[in-house]
């Protein structure tokens, strides 16, 4: 039961100071039955007083608090969801909202003790906010009229843009050697969400993209025919892998954007806008294959096709060709190497055609009397016709595997 005080009204000589005071409601109606109040005139010199009355004033009950915060202190969330705020009763009509430090556009909207927030766009990627909630006389508002006691500063990040959506975008951009096919899902129950992941298409909106980017669409990945076991053993959908790696660098070289071999704002950015206008991979996809046995070869895939497959030398055994896969970082189509033999002596020869791959190794044209068997100092030796012929195919991000 809430408490309530009897506040007894009086004339302007009174006030209500003057009849909250202790004793003062008990001295005035003494006074008003020991000198006249009977009377309806008032004497020489005496202020007239109003009739006597009581009002109830309703004491607050507990003060407005903040139940749950979807974008909590030390949270790390999908900036593409709204973030919600639920209080412990209705607000007001006119309360004022949170704000985002970084500031976000967007809206606010109230449903009963609840504040919803829109942004326009997704939030930016891997990035700290604040929220603050106001407090104090000026802060939020309940409809009964209580406030929020005091301010509430939340900080929160929000997650990386996912790496399985990277990988659905490089795959319908050609940039990997993957076929991506979008899931159709049967309708459900609504889910309130920026945009519906699923439509986001090559040609959406940069809403949509964004928002995928956070929460991808679900499909499914196909090879195209024709590649090697030694590629597709290298793919992990939704996680780092080689395969990416080299997808992301020819992306990276086809942008003019450096080759970091990483996706960070840059990337994405150039990625989500290639995706917007349909942009595809405009050289194809290659792969490399040198095998050390008897004899040595290199085999060389463009679109799922055999290109070349020729005869290789790898390293001597003092200084031998890495087993691994690597992909293209630099090319030229003519350069000198110069080094150290494993005797100490020092080299410096032209070479042509040339594509590096791991560290000082390079796929290269090289003058021998035959090939087939280890004679370099790690790289992949070629003759002059093949070393021509693929060297407009290797290009950055190509990826070389040299196995046994």
């Amino acid at each position: 039961m809430a408490l309530a005080l009897t506040v007894v009204t009086v004339g302007a000589a009174g006030g209500l100071a003057a009849a909250l005071a202790p004793g003062a409601v008990a001295a005035r109606a003494a006074t008003a039955r020991g000198t006249g109040a009977r009377s309806g005139h008032r004497r020489r010199g005496q202020t007239q007083r109003a009739p006597g009355h009581t009002r109830t004033l309703a004491a607050g009950g507990p003060p407005l608090r903040v139940v749950s915060v979807s974008a909590g202190r030390g949270a790390t969330v999908n900036g593409a969801d709204p973030v919600s705020v639920e209080f412990s009763a209705p607000l007001a009509a006119d309360s004022p909202v949170p704000t985002f430090r970084p500031s976000v556009r967007g809206t606010w909207a109230k449903d009963g003790a609840t504040l919803l927030f829109t942004p326009s766009a997704p939030f930016q990627p891997a990035r700290a906010y604040q929220l603050d909630i106001p407090g104090g006389q000026s802060g939020v508002r309940a409809a009964g009229g209580d406030v929020l006691a005091r301010r509430m500063d939340l900080k929160f990040r929000t997650q990386g843009w996912s790496t399985l959506r990277l990988e659905q975008l490089l795959a319908q951009l050609h940039y990997l050697p993957l076929i991506w096919s979008q899931q159709t899902i049967p309708l459900a129950a609504p889910t309130i969400r920026l945009q519906p992941a699923g439509s986001a298409g090559l040609g959406s909106g940069r809403a949509a993209q964004l928002a995928a980017a956070y929460d991808p669409p679900p499909g499914t990945f196909r090879w195209r025919r024709g590649y090697p076991s030694t590629l597709t053993s290298l793919w992990r959908p939704g996680r780092p892998n080689l395969v990416l790696t080299g997808a992301v660098m020819a992306f990276e070289s086809q942008h003019g954007l450096p080759l970091n071999h990483s996706a960070g704002p840059r990337v994405w950015s150039a990625l989500l806008r290639a995706a917007a206008r349909k942009q595809r991979n405009a050289k194809g996809y290659t792969y490399a294959l040198a095998r050390k046995g008897s004899p040595e070869t290199l085999t060389v895939w463009h679109n799922g096709s055999v290109l070349m497959k020729t005869l290789a030398n790898t390293g001597i055994p003092a200084s031998p060709t890495a087993d691994g896969t690597f992909p293209v970082y630099l090319r030229f189509q003519f350069t000198i190497m110069s080094g150290f033999n494993p005797d100490g002596s020092h080299y410096s020869d032209p070479v042509w055609w040339v594509s590096y791959f791991n560290g000082g190794d390079a796929v290269h044209y090289f003058p021998r009397a035959s090939y087939g068997f280890p004679q370099s100092l790690g790289c992949v030796e070629l003759q002059w016709g093949p070393a021509k012929r693929i060297w407009p195919y290797m290009n950055y991000g190509t990826l070389v595997s040299v196995v046994n």
